[in-house]
């Protein structure tokens, strides 16, 4: 009978432990957007890197600046 206890037991631990996993989210999913100054650093390296030309890299820049007023 004890062992019986036991594994009720450790299923409703086990239980409880996976539904707080579950509800401690509150359902929320967290969105980190990077600062204007992050975004800016990347595209430098992918100018200096050759990944864009100059002028892509001046035009895109101009793009990001105006989505961050």
């Amino acid at each position: 009978m004890k062992k019986m206890s036991r594994i009720i037991l450790g299923l409703f631990l086990l239980g409880a432990t996976l539904s707080g996993c579950a509800i401690g989210s509150g359902g929320r999913t967290e969105i980190n957007k990077p600062t204007l100054g992050q975004e800016l650093i990347e595209l430098k390296k992918a100018k200096d890197a050759g990944a864009i030309s100059e002028q892509e890299y001046e035009e895109m820049k101009e793009k990001l600046k105006k989505s961050y007023e």
